[in-house]
């Protein structure tokens, strides 16, 4: 047998991840990536409008309008903001651009909760246009002027899009997969946009061989990164304490998510829960009917969710509060612990808002998520006292 492989859809060179038929090696790594690819259709430009019911800040207008030339000129961006910057309105400029070229867009998340509400969001923006989402079993379409997918539906768009944007680039499941990585490089055949709040130190540093990094680290209504409270017990105690700030929550009529590290525990905590508080619900990846849940959240049918990190991406809600129940369970690392506390405040009508950490103790991941978070909001008081001065 020979001692080398590399398979030409994912770049898999480890003979481990092989199998052998008909005598020939095959790729298991991106075996379970079958399926239909998408035909390369020609676009005819569409000079349309971005439709906002609203004004970008003067911060977000200069990011958009960098990210639009570097777009322009062939330049790939990483754009480096904070939890509720209004991180894909930055990138409707370049949109715009691609649009009256011809030119075929891609916008890709990890996870189909936040393509389905990201689509929709697309969709009201760029009326006009043909904006489809792609994702699991959701793939009976597989063309359109904008396409709103997974990673993991990447593989069908080989050399495919001339403008890519990357949103999360840092969640589960795509970072640290392999498999996934390349068929985003592989999909790309003009210019990429990255977008994340929490990039690694090592993106950080290597990207200015790629592209250019810009960053925004003020949130759209200029209001301060609501920054978590730490509210320490033990064992049982700490389901003491959780009902202690849902109570709170609850009377003062604001929606709650209640973040816990396992599926296990977030049906255990809901089955307690739901003995005394009644208007609530669970979510996590074994619930087939997440995304009615989530949408009924948000229209206040329920009071508080009970949820792992499904939710810890892409979720805006009015008056949102969040506590994080178990906090200094390895789950989380410092990245996560600032992307759950970044779902709060997000809306100018309440840009502020409570987070709690509920934990036996407080480990570097909980000090260095609020650390993070003081340091970004110390610089949007800087940058607010610059610009009154």
């Amino acid at each position: 047998m020979q001692d080398f492989f590399i398979c030409p859809s994912c770049g898999n060179d480890d003979l481990n991840k092989t199998g052998i038929r008909d005598g020939k090696l095959y790729c298991r790594a991106c075996l379970p990536f079958q399926g239909q690819n998408a035909p390369i259709i020609k676009h005819f430009p569409l000079n349309l409008p971005i439709t906002l019911n609203y004004e970008l800040t003067a911060e977000q207008t200069r990011i958009a309008e960098e990210i639009n030339k570097n777009y322009v000129n062939k330049t790939n961006s990483l754009v480096y903001a904070v939890c509720g910057a209004g991180k894909t309105e930055l990138v409707y400029l370049a949109m715009q651009t691609a649009l009256a070229k011809g030119h075929q867009i891609g916008f890709t998340v990890p996870r189909r909760e936040v393509v389905i509400e990201l689509a929709m969001r697309i969709k009201s923006t760029f009326p006009a246009a043909k904006v489809i989402s792609v994702f699991g079993d959701h793939h009976d379409v597989l063309t359109g002027n904008i396409i709103v997918l997974t990673t993991h539906q990447l593989f069908r768009y080989k050399n495919y899009f001339d403008l890519l944007i990357f949103d999360e680039i840092d969640a589960f499941p795509y970072v640290g997969d392999l498999v996934l990585e390349a068929f985003f490089k592989r999909s790309v055949k003009g210019v990429y946009v990255l977008l994340s709040a929490t990039p690694s130190q090592k993106l950080l540093t290597e990207f200015p061989k790629q592209g250019k990094v810009l960053t925004l680290f003020t949130r759209f209504h200029n209001n301060k990164i609501p920054e978590p409270k730490v509210s320490r017990g033990f064992l049982l105690f700490n389901f003491v304490l959780l009902l202690k700030h849902l109570s709170l929550f609850i009377k003062s009529k604001k929606p709650v998510l209640i973040f816990v590290p396992t599926i296990r525990l977030a049906n255990f905590i809901y089955k307690l829960l739901k003995l005394d508080y009644k208007n609530g619900n669970v979510v996590h990846s074994k619930i087939k009917d997440n995304s009615k849940i989530i949408d009924d959240f948000k229209k206040g049918k329920y009071v508080y969710l009970v949820t792992t990190t499904v939710l810890e991406r892409g979720v805006t809600i009015k008056g949102l509060q969040v506590i994080i129940y178990n906090a200094d369970h390895p789950v989380y690392d410092a990245a996560s612990l600032v992307q759950i506390s970044g779902r709060v405040g997000r809306k100018k009508e309440e840009s502020d808002g409570e987070v709690i950490f509920i934990v036996t103790r407080e480990n570097k991941a909980i000090k260095d998520a609020i650390s993070d978070i003081k340091a970004k909001n110390e610089y949007l008081q800087s940058m607010l006292q610059k610009y009154s001065s």
